[in-house]
């Protein structure tokens, strides 16, 4: 044995030894009333709790790192430390230390990381807690992700950059991944400190179907709609591994894996649900397009609310059906749901603490209250339109379940099931006996009293009780001499002394086992209980997912109707025709008695398929090319719009180009993080894909970032599938492109000028812009005087030397040829080669409009 070990105490060994089996996680190490940290874990424990570090000695003086808290204290502070991202490991005492001389048996219960909880401080009521896990391979990522709190697991493969857009969607706390493939994420940005690293051995495709066909006691996964090849199937075999092996949690509760199909939902790249602004604001205090139409009363109903936001749907049918729910929700106003879905608690999570064993008399109350809630919503909506009694019928709910709770618990259970007074009289008949005994305790004891009064003649004697030697009989000094022989004397007071005696000392051992007795049986029943409730688990699920639907179309119907919204039609055609159509958040956030200025906006394929809008800086271009997206996205969630009318096709991708920043970390400008993402669009874009484009070519100089605008408008013009554009742009000499091209039109935001001033009268007309005001933008705001005096002086030099912009000229092809170079110029050759150099058959379009970038800007340095 090492010197080290001969100095570590009994208590340290074993904390050193199970703490060996969680290096990665802080060990908060239960010793009698507190859980204590010890090490580097109570450095970190101090710091993040903000409690007190302290240092002891261990054994032959040997300094310690100490810092710990109450027990009773653990859900005050078991959240901050998972919050602030760490893992943590929960070690109990496994035996009572009054029973035993030894060191008491411990064990790690339960471990708590970002990505695993069931713990309510941690979670948040209306977003999922994805588990998500990668296994990247040659040509396919796999990816899946888990919510162990609800049991849904979701599995999905594609292309890498395909699975970045998943995780940024999903927005996991945590990741698995081997680590192997570490740096191929973390030179995408993403955090390395999500990342949990696992075995190489876990990417065994054959042992990960095995291990999920195991799990859900399937010979196929093909129920599931998930074939023999799909890659999602590795990182959820690797879930479930690190559950089981890390976690220890019962994972009965998952009875479903469900694919996500790319094409079965709207395609929006990380950039488009970024600068859509669909979940949340990219500033503090603003808006998102869910907090504007998400009016759900359960946790359930916000958790989807945010999933269909993240995948609108392409199925016709769906929306559809979505859609004449919400009608039959409007239509029946006098309908009042609202108070009964706030009355149903979050069944989904419910369902998972009780999988777990980890839920608590009180939930159960609340449970067995919920479904009695949700019996009432279906019999109000079955006697109304068939679209809502099929949702009706979705409600199955067993009388049975609610029985059981409603014969077992009282109404008023406590949290905890250990503080007692929880199981109903008449359930247990040994159990009342035990409560008979204690309610009877202060009459016994006054029987006790009033015997010993008259054998005694003491008319002062009293009976009490302390800890430390139980129940007593006092005497005064006055008394004393009357104290029968047979009574033991156990302290002596200043003007009294105490007593025991036999019959008292059985009867304390009475009333104490009765208190233990009550524990032990109460305990015993709620478990029962908890067993018979386990095979409702599904049923339950079920009826949440119902309930969360149902929320979710009446939170449509009540923003329809609060914020004057009109029910698209959505068909199969490939149009956009909106009247008078509004942006939803930025209506909404306008003060007093501001109201929106509508617009009309019509995309075809006939003759109108991109629409070139032009006008000021501050003028609302970028509102209206974001209000046409975000009025897709509710048109497919199945919301009504904010809109006189609406008729579209149905899109299946929206992209956009919008904002510019430079990505130093990565060594990326503006300008190639709009060439990369426009190379995205012009790559992935469809017959039935929505693209905004918002200033393209802004990132270099004017006369590149022209010929790159009119490149990319041109080639999607000409591109077979046609999609539907909006393209915003502060150069006017795009307008020139309605005029060679026939289905490019010109629309400005409408501007009022005057002597003095610009007014911007934010409405959408046809027809180009000439200015873009932009020194009158930098007078709004605030710019000095003087400056907006030099700008005018310069701007009417440069008008003046560069002329109008009919100058600008496109020429035809035959005009261009050879006139780049001069023949004999000694570059010539070096450029010929560059030239002939490039595979044209294999370069996509954006790098073709890169490398005509680079060639340009060497025969411009060559001048």
């Amino acid at each position: 044995m090492s010197s080290k070990q001969k100095k570590e105490t009994p208590l340290m060994k074993q904390y050193m030894e199970i703490k060996e089996k969680y290096p990665d996680s802080i060990l908060l190490f239960r010793v009698g009333d507190f859980y204590e940290t010890f090490h580097e874990d109570a450095i970190i424990t101090s710091k993040v709790l903000g409690i007190i570090l302290t240092k002891r000695g261990s054994g032959a003086n040997k300094e310690t790192k100490l810092a710990g808290f109450p027990y009773h204290s653990l859900d005050t502070y078991l959240h901050k430390l998972v919050k602030a991202g760490h893992r943590v490991a929960i070690c109990e005492q496994l035996e009572n230390p009054k029973l035993t001389k030894k060191i008491v048996k411990r064990g790690v219960t339960d471990v708590i990381t970002p990505g695993v909880s069931l713990n309510d401080e941690i979670l948040d009521q209306k977003e999922n807690n994805f588990l998500a896990a990668i296994n990247l391979n040659k040509n396919q990522v796999g990816i899946a992700f888990l919510d162990i709190s609800t049991g849904e697991f979701l599995v999905g493969e594609g292309s890498f950059d395909y699975s970045l857009n998943l995780l940024q969607t999903f927005n996991p706390k945590e990741i698995l991944i081997l680590k192997k493939d570490v740096l191929t994420f973390t030179e995408k940005g993403i955090n390395k400190e999500y990342f949990f690293y696992v075995d190489e051995w876990m990417s065994n495709i054959s042992t990960s179907f095995e291990k999920i066909k195991n799990h859900f006691k399937l010979k196929s996964l093909k129920g599931f709609g998930i074939n023999n090849d799909c890659q999602g199937i590795i990182p959820a075999s690797i879930i479930l591994h690190y559950l089981e092996d890390s976690h220890k949690k019962n994972l009965s509760h998952i009875t479903k894996l469900k694919p996500i199909i790319s094409d079965a939902h709207v395609w929006m790249d990380r950039f488009t649900i970024s600068n859509l602004e669909i979940l949340r604001s990219k500033f503090q205090g603003g808006k998102s397009l869910l907090d504007i139409i998400n009016k759900t009363k359960t946790s359930m109903g916000s958790r989807m609310m945010r999933m269909w936001l993240s995948f609108p749907s392409i199925d016709l049918n769906e929306i559809k059906n979505r859609q004449e729910i919400v009608s039959d929700l409007i239509s029946n106003s006098d309908i009042n749901l609202h108070s009964l879905l706030k009355n149903i608690i979050d069944l989904e999570r419910l369902v998972s603490k009780l999988a777990n064993g980890r839920v608590s008399p009180r939930e159960l109350v609340n449970l067995k209250e919920s479904l009695i809630s949700c019996t009432e919503i279906k019999n109000i909506i079955k006697e109304r339109s068939k679209k809502l009694k099929s949702i009706s019928k979705e409600i199955n709910i067993d009388k049975k379940l609610i029985e059981l709770i409603s014969y077992t618990l009282i109404d008023e259970a406590p949290v905890n099931i250990l503080k007692g007074n929880a199981i109903k009289k008449g359930v247990n008949k040994e159990l009342d006996s035990f409560r008979n005994i204690l309610q009877n305790n202060k009459k016994n004891l006054q029987d006790i009293l009033q015997r010993e009064i008259e054998n005694t003649g003491i008319s002062s004697l009293k009976i009490s009780f302390n800890n430390v030697f139980g129940y007593y009989l006092e005497v005064t000094n006055s008394h004393k001499n009357k104290v029968p022989e047979e009574w033991i004397r156990k302290q002596t007071l200043v003007n009294a002394e105490r007593y025991i005696t036999e019959e008292l000392k059985e009867y304390e051992v009475k009333i104490l086992n009765a208190e233990e007795n009550i524990k032990n049986i109460e305990l015993l029943e709620f478990e029962k209980l908890l067993k018979k409730l386990i095979p409702y688990c599904n049923l339950i699920q079920q009826v949440a997912k119902t309930i969360g639907y149902l929320d979710c179309l009446q939170s449509f119907a009540e923003v329809s109707v609060t914020n004057n919204y009109s029910k698209p039609n959505v068909n199969e055609s490939f149009i956009f025709e909106a009247v008078e159509s509004r942006h939803p958040v930025i209506e909404h956030s306008l003060e007093g008695s501001k109201s929106y200025i509508p617009n009309d906006i019509t995309l075809n394929k006939e003759n109108q398929q991109i629409l070139m809008i032009t006008g000021p800086n501050m003028s609302g271009k970028s509102a209206v090319l974001r209000q046409t997206a975000l009025l897709s996205i509710m048109a497919q969630v199945g919301c009504y719009v904010p809109a006189k009318s609406l008729k579209m096709g149905i899109f299946d991708k929206i992209f956009t180009r919008v904002g510019a920043s430079d990505n130093i970390s990565q060594g990326e400008s503006t300008f190639m993080i709009e060439m990369l993402e426009s190379s995205l669009i012009i790559n992935n874009m469809s017959e039935r894909s929505l693209i905004l484009l918002d200033e393209i070519g802004r990132g270099t100089s004017t006369y590149d970032g022209i010929s790159i605008a009119w490149a990319i408008s041109q080639y999607i013009h000409d591109d077979q599938k046609k999609p539907l554009t909006l393209f915003a742009t502060h150069y006017h000499e795009l307008n020139m492109m309605t005029d060679k091209f026939k289905r490019i039109r010109n629309f400005n935001i409408q501007v009022k000028e005057t002597s003095n001033d610009v007014i911007f009268l934010r409405k959408l007309i046809p027809g180009g812009s000439a200015h873009s005001f932009g020194i009158h933008v930098a007078k709004m705001a605030g710019m000095p005087q003087e400056i907006i005096k030099i700008s005018k002086n310069v701007l009417k030099g440069l008008e003046k030397s560069h002329g109008n912009k009919n100058e600008f000229q496109i020429n035809d092809s035959s005009e261009l040829q050879l006139t780049f170079f001069d023949m004999e110029n000694k570059n010539y050759e070096e450029f010929k080669d560059e030239l002939e150099s490039i595979d044209t058959n294999n370069i996509t379009p954006m790098q073709a409009l890169v490398k005509l970038s680079e060639l340009k800007n060497k025969i411009r340095d060559e001048k």
